[in-house]
């Protein structure tokens, strides 16, 4: 299992699934992190917190934890 925080600066991805329970995993939800969406990994703080990434057309920033609960997968594109 792959998650967004292991993603490397510049990586592709695609969210498979979301790990956690209500208020957290529905947060993460809105900010349009949902399954089946591509998420571009664009830069990491020096601490490695936060992480931002470009969803769905803007850039979003996201605590290395949350970043823990959405496991991911590799977009390779031809």
């Amino acid at each position: 299992m792959k998650t967004l925080r292991q993603t490397k600066v510049g990586d592709t991805v695609k969210v498979v699934k979301l790990h956690g329970e209500g208020a957290v995993k529905r947060r993460i939800m809105d900010m349009g992190l949902t399954k089946g969406v591509e998420v571009q990994i664009r830069k990491v703080a020096p601490l490695g917190d936060p992480v931002e990434v470009t969803v769905r057309g803007y850039e979003l920033s996201i605590r290395k934890a949350d970043a823990d609960m959405i496991e991911v997968e590799t977009v390779v594109h031809p």
